[in-house]
Formats: structure tokens, sequence, C-alpha cells
């Protein structure tokens, strides 16, 4: 270990904040309801899940049960949680618009820039909280992988959060595309990797190379 040199200026980070009761309560009844359900939760790589303020949770998506389930796990790993970026639309649904926003999610327009939604998700890691996000924009209709959107690597890029990747499978299968009920007796798969950051984008190249280097750093997610 070193110590910093004399003079040098104090680094402040947000201490942890607290677990608001909604949120808390929220969890306490999806643990409660995938108990009912019999679905099993697997977590694995649950040693890359650091408690540290400022993180970028990127998972993929594949049900309506993912960011509920993510946020469940990541808060019994490490006591935070998790804000998640929803399309605008799901904010006025009667019921998933409540969850919503009792979890702290906040609305994107998809399809154009939407730049009240990044100044929201800026000031969500610079307050120290956690921000889930699904790289791919929308769920998964095949269960692959689709391709990342640029929007999370210039975020993190921008921001200095380091990146979670999460990994969820089976969750297609708890809540398919298109049914009204969830499904009894699943097992899903909740698999994290380490924390990185993407590889920075040249400051002084021109707009190819930037282009370039920023499709690199998506590839990474």
């Amino acid at each position: 270990l070193t110590a910093d040199p004399p003079g040098a200026p104090m680094i402040e980070r947000p201490a942890r904040p607290p677990l608001p009761f909604l949120f808390r309560l929220g969890n306490l009844g999806i643990r409660v309801a995938l108990a009912l359900m019999r679905v099993r939760i697997h977590v694995e790589g649950a040693q890359h899940v650091s408690d540290e303020p400022g993180v970028i949770v990127a998972s993929n998506h594949l049900s309506i049960v993912d960011p509920p389930l993510v946020c469940v796990v990541v808060a019994r790993l490490v006591g935070r949680r998790t804000r998640y970026m929803a399309k605008a639309e799901a904010l006025d649904a009667p019921f998933l618009g409540l969850v919503l926003r009792a979890y702290g999610g906040f609305g994107v327009r998809r399809g154009r820039p939407d730049r009240e939604a990044y100044r929201m998700a800026r000031a969500v890691l610079d307050a120290g909280e956690w921000l889930g996000v699904a790289p791919e924009g929308t769920r998964s209709r095949s269960a692959t992988l689709g391709e990342p959107k640029a929007g999370v690597t210039l975020l993190a890029l921008r921001s200095g959060a380091r990146i979670l990747p999460v990994g969820l499978a089976g969750t297609e299968r708890t809540w398919p595309v298109g049914a009204r009920l969830p499904r009894f007796g699943t097992t899903v798969t909740v698999r994290f990797g380490p924390l990185y950051r993407p590889s920075q984008t040249p400051a002084d190249g021109g707009p190819t190379d930037r282009r370039e280097a920023l499709e690199a750093s998506n590839e990474e997610l």
C-alpha cells in the first residue's frame, strides 16, 4: 500500500444510500412470489459483485421479470438498489409503472436521443447508486443476445463508471414474452462477470477513429 502525498486532494465517494422502504417491501414481495411459484434461482460469479458506488449493471433482457430479479439478487449480495432505465411507456402502465417507480426506475424514449434520460442516468451514478440497463434496448424474442446499443458504452466512458455484466438464463421460461401469467417450477440462472471499464475512445482521433473505438468498446459488453 502507498500513502497519498502530503496535500493530495481527498476523493469523496458517496456513502451507500439506505434502501428505501418501498424497495425493500417490493423485494420481499418478489421473494415470496418466487417461492410460491417454486422458481429456483442459481447465482454464479457472486464474487464479482463488489460493493462500490456508481456501477452500471448491464444484463441481457429475456423477460419482464429480469429487472426485479436482478434488483433482488444485487440487494441480497451487497445491499444496494439498482435503478433501471425503462421504456417511457412502461411507466404509464397501471401496475408495472407503479412497480418501476417504487424501484426508482425512470423512462427513456426509444429510437431517438433522450437527453433528460441521459442526465438522469448520470445523476444516479454520480450519487453513488447503481444503474440497471439492457444494452440491447428491448427484450429478446429468440432468447439470444442481440446487438448492443452504443448508449451504455458512451455512458460508462463519460461517467467513469465500471460495468457489471450479468447474464440471465431461464427467465424467458418463467414469464415468456406475450404470456399473461408467469409459469411455475422453472429454474433461473443469474451469472455475474468481472467488473470492467470499456476501452477508452481516442481523444485526438478523427470521427472514424472515435467510431471504430466506440464499436470495439461496445463489443466488450
